[in-house]
């Protein structure tokens, strides 16, 4: 379960779930995350005010319960497109569709995983062809093409199978196989630890952040720039979060952070896959689920 701050506590009510989730967008927008788009800095092209107004956007979308997982997708992507012209968000979307899913039909009573894993397992060809369609709408930097299952195609195919086929290569498709169990074992577990620690959220969103990027290359950094760099980025990144859980007060290691922000944005490596499982390990923790 998550922190008992006031400020933060876990199992919003259901009228109360937009505003939760614009939190979590917020709050991660907020966190000094190297290599991220934030308030500590722009970058890739984009700046803090493009991912203000893409939550704004794509809030209510997610949560409108009279919508499925895949039209959810779907139109965030598009009124991102139309609000913003860049993709801020695909990966986010992608996790968070599922989860308000799981939660506005189960709310804490399910096991998540299993429900998840259930739920995405469960949807078919019509919800495949939207996410797909929000997939190719995003264009998410070095796409590419692949042998099977190419979304640049319109492959007539269930989406728990094209992820399941995605899954060594990216982060995200794995977290829908796998019913997310790096974001519950990992990010939640994580994010409790340290705000339990701390007692501030958006610094436990920055040890969050890094404890993903120190585990795994990242999967849109390995799209851009090859397999290696991401592996390059993933050993960089460890001796940063050593020296980042070292100070009995986080604010301490802004100017480690910023150093290693600038070092990022000038190779032009962001690692948005890791912000995303970080944005979907908030937003159970917000629900106190995990």
């Amino acid at each position: 379960m998550a922190g008992t701050n006031p400020d933060f506590s876990p199992g919003g009510a259901e009228p109360g779930l937009p505003a939760l989730v614009y939190e979590c967008f917020t709050c991660d927008i907020n966190a000094l995350k190297p290599g991220n788009v934030g308030r500590h800095g722009a970058g890739h092209g984009m700046d803090c005010a493009d991912f203000t107004r893409s939550a704004e956007v794509v809030t209510p979308i997610l949560c409108d319960g009279r919508t499925g997982i895949g039209r959810k997708i779907l139109s965030s992507i598009e009124a991102t497109r139309s609000a913003v012209r860049c993709n801020t968000n695909l990966g986010m979307v992608l996790l968070l569709a599922p989860i308000i899913q799981v939660y506005q039909e189960h709310g804490l009573q399910a096991d998540f995983r299993h429900t998840v894993k259930s739920t995405l397992k469960s949807l078919g060809r019509r919800e495949a062809q939207d996410i797909f369609a929000a997939i190719r709408l995003a264009n998410p930097g070095g796409l590419g093409k692949v042998d099977r299952y190419d979304v640049n195609s319109q492959p007539d195919i269930d989406i728990y199978s094209a992820m399941e086929a995605a899954q060594d290569r990216d982060l995200v498709a794995l977290q829908y196989v796998n019913g997310y169990r790096e974001v519950v074992n990992q990010g939640v577990k994580c994010l409790q630890n340290h705000y339990d620690r701390w007692n501030n959220v958006e610094w436990a969103v920055v040890a969050c952040y890094l404890m993903y990027m120190a585990s795994f290359p990242d999967s849109h950094i390995r799209r851009k720039h090859g397999i290696e760099t991401a592996e390059q980025v993933r050993k960089k990144t460890k001796p940063v979060l050593e020296r980042f859980m070292s100070y009995d007060n986080p604010d301490d290691a802004r100017e480690v952070l910023m150093i290693f922000d600038r070092e990022l944005k000038a190779s032009e490596l962001n690692p948005g896959a890791c912000a995303d499982l970080t944005v979907a390990s908030l937003l159970l923790f917000r629900l106190g689920i995990g």
